[in-house]
């Protein structure tokens, strides 16, 4: 529990999108009511007075530090996500190196991917359409590439490319100016695919960091979307993680997961996050060889959010309690809630149609 000159007056959700869906905004006004139960605090709807010390819960990674340290984010210890200084930190861009004399933006450092080379994946960052073909050119000398809009989530909108004329279509698309500023990942394609999770919540001086494998499902439209993931969290850092017996393929998951996020708390000065969500991708290239690595980060509440703070609250109320299984449910149409179920959205979206999202914790293990 914070320490009395840390108490929080109020949770606030700060919503820093364009548009929000009906159902998203849901899932957040409950996570919001999660973290305030943890800080033993309400959710505030709006700040009353410059002095509150709020507890905030962004629905993207914060970018601009210099905007946000005055609104009261100074520290984890301030909210619920990550910030960052630049757009393309806060994205899946940051996730290759750019291809050779390449155009970026302001910001960029080829640091990042330097360190994070054993973590990665065969891939490029581009900010223009010359760029990515050239980048694609030598890409698909080894395959096919998966073309990754990087701004957006749950697997939507990417594509896997067969040829230079392919991607020439879809780049005609694309606005140049958004593509200058965001970039767009060209990425190895893989095959027999298994993607891991790897993260950590960090709240209320309580950590538990996790393992956990994603599940797909189909929405109404018949697109391939996150369907959920179940997971394993343990009370501590990556390091109480690997003490569990591990398969090697999971082994090696966590380990990139935390070479990734190391590199870039070397490579982005004044980086925060207190939920770190990572994806680990484990499958064949088009040469048949086993490849794994890091696809993306999500330094700001997702899909596995509500099993993160779920497991936090059970940490929080049972100091003895080490471990947990979770798991995370997003079904579109009709759903039969378990008995365990904690509900965080179900009714019909103007947007999505029918879907529920819950989350339960599976079991609990003591020493």
């Amino acid at each position: 529990m914070p320490r009395r000159n840390d108490l929080k007056h109020g949770v606030l959700l700060l919503d820093t999108r364009e548009h929000t869906p009906e159902h998203e905004r849901a899932v957040h006004r409950k996570l919001a009511e999660h973290l305030a139960a943890l800080l033993r605090t309400d959710v505030v709807d709006q700040s009353v007075d410059e002095q509150d010390n709020l507890y905030y819960l962004p629905t993207t990674t914060l970018i601009d530090l210099q905007r946000y340290r005055e609104q009261g984010i100074a520290s984890i210890a301030d909210f619920f996500g990550g910030l960052v200084t630049h757009p393309y930190m806060a994205t899946k861009a940051i996730s290759h190196p750019l291809p050779a004399s390449a155009t970026f933006p302001l910001g960029w450092t080829d640091d990042f991917a330097r360190r994070a080379s054993d973590a990665l994946l065969k891939g490029y960052t581009v900010f223009s359409r010359e760029d990515a073909l050239a980048a694609a050119a030598l890409l698909l000398r080894e395959g096919e590439l998966r073309l990754k809009p990087v701004r957006a989530t749950a697997g939507r909108g990417q594509k896997v490319i067969h040829s230079l004329e392919v991607l020439e279509g879809e780049l005609q698309q694309m606005d140049p100016d958004e593509l200058a500023v965001w970039g767009l990942v060209l990425e190895e394609n893989l095959s027999e695919v298994e993607t891991f999770s790897v993260g950590q919540a960090l709240v209320a001086g309580i950590t538990c960091s996790y393992y956990g494998v994603q599940h797909c499902t189909r929405d109404h439209q018949g697109e391939t979307v996150y369907g959920g993931s179940d997971l394993v969290l343990v009370r501590g850092d990556y390091d109480a993680l690997l003490q569990l017996p591990l398969e090697d393929p999971l082994r090696l998951a966590i380990t990139q997961a935390r070479t990734y996020e190391q590199a870039a708390i070397a490579a982005f000065p004044g980086f925060l996050a207190s939920r770190r969500n990572y994806d680990v991708a484990r499958g064949l290239s088009g040469a048949g060889q086993v490849r794994s690595g890091v696809l993306e980060q999500s330094w700001r509440i997702g899909g596995a959010s509500s099993a993160e703070l779920l497991a936090l609250r059970a940490f929080a109320e049972d100091p003895a309690l080490r471990r947990v299984r979770a798991s995370t449910h997003e079904v579109f149409g009709d759903a039969v809630l378990p008995a365990d179920a904690t509900l965080f959205y179900q009714g019909d979206d103007r947007e999505v149609g029918r879907i529920c999202k819950y989350a339960r914790i599976r079991d609990y293990d003591h020493p």
